[in-house]
């Protein structure tokens, strides 16, 4: 006798799309903190019904992106300064293991992505010094050999993402990030653990302290903005 299943009402890898379109406007700020977000108005700006995007939103809410709004609709999650020092913490430690691994199997990391970090540092564009960063740890994570870990970091990433698209609009990166990335690499690449592990650890952690301060100063920014 055939099992009774609940139908599935819209493809799995539609509300994946939709998802994808919300969380990158979010991260990239085209949705600001606090805006609201209406389903019929996403529908219909994607050209979809109704139920991929309710089932999209729910996913962003599960994630932490969106919040419920008052009487209806969503919007998105307010930046949060002490949820990205915790969200950093993990990272860290997730980073630490990446690199001791990659390290000890003396993994080749490609130098050119330090080249091209350098390149989009310079540019003066978000969404490419986004893509550097995210592209150098991806890479080590590679390395690693344990899948495992990139797919913890995933959803971290999106939120620092989100913080960093928030800053890095009207502040560049520290300009020796792309020289601590690449004396992570070395460390790499010489099969040197515990530097690797030191190394991106305190990267992380310098992240951390720059990205909160700049982000508790562009809220504090607002909300004197708000008020004047």
């Amino acid at each position: 006798m055939a099992a009774n299943l609940i139908q599935i009402e819209s493809a799995p890898d539609l509300v994946d799309q939709v998802y994808r379109s919300l969380l990158d406007a979010i991260s990239n700020g085209a949705m600001l903190p606090g805006s609201r977000i209406m389903q019929e108005d996403i529908a219909a700006q994607l050209a979809v019904s109704r139920q991929p995007v309710l089932q999209a939103l729910r996913l962003l809410k599960k994630d932490g992106f969106v919040l419920d709004a008052p009487r209806r609709g969503v919007r998105v999650a307010p930046l949060d300064v002490g949820r990205l020092i915790q969200i950093y913490q993990i990272r860290g430690a997730l980073d630490g293991l990446a690199a001791r691994l990659a390290a000890r199997a003396r993994y080749p990391m490609d130098l050119q992505l330090i080249s091209e970090g350098r390149l989009a540092a310079r540019s003066n564009s978000f969404q490419a010094m986004l893509a550097a960063d995210e592209q150098f740890h991806a890479a080590i994570y590679a390395g690693s050999g344990n899948p495992l870990i990139a797919q913890s970091a995933q959803l971290h990433w999106q939120h620092i993402r989100c913080a960093m698209g928030a800053v890095l609009q009207v502040t560049p990166l520290r300009e020796s990030i792309w020289d601590e990335h690449e004396a992570i690499a070395n460390a790499i690449v010489r099969g040197d653990e515990n530097t690797a592990d030191a190394l991106i650890q305190q990267h992380a952690k310098d992240a951390s302290h720059t990205l909160a301060g700049l982000l508790s100063t562009a809220l504090h920014s607002q909300t004197h903005g708000d008020t004047q």
